[in-house]
């Protein structure tokens, strides 16, 4: 129950950095997603900073690790997890998972979205 609180105090921190990140990027109306990009870039960035400091400084604070990983990057982009995990299989070797892991997870993740919506559409 404790873990559940940690990471839901560092989500919590996590969402209105998003929230806040959102505002202060400015519109572009060039068509990229500049502000979720920029939110994911950095997601990455601070998840990479928290897993070298894990293994460097923190491997006897679990409940640290766990606030700042799971919560405030977790709550920040799930896409940190993402490429957190795709980085670590490519570390290991597993190339033909790493590729398969990105590759399904970006066609599947957008195939979901419109089966989602098609099923509103046809139930609403």
């Amino acid at each position: 129950m404790t873990d559940c609180l940690i990471v839901a105090g560092g989500g919590a921190i996590g969402a209105v950095g998003r929230l806040l990140m959102g505002k202060l990027v400015p519109g572009i109306n060039s068509g990229f997603p500049l502000k979720t990009f920029i939110v994911n870039i950095l997601g990455c960035f601070m998840i990479g900073l928290v897993a070298a400091l894990a293994l460097k400084q923190l491997s006897d604070s679990p409940k640290l690790v766990l606030f700042l990983k799971v919560g405030i990057c977790g709550g920040f982009t799930t896409f940190s997890s993402f490429a957190l995990e795709t980085g670590g299989l490519l570390e290991k070797g597993s190339y033909a998972i790493a590729a398969a892991y990105v590759v399904l997870s970006v066609t599947l993740g957008i195939a979901a979205l419109f089966v989602a919506e098609y099923l509103v559409g046809k139930a609403f």
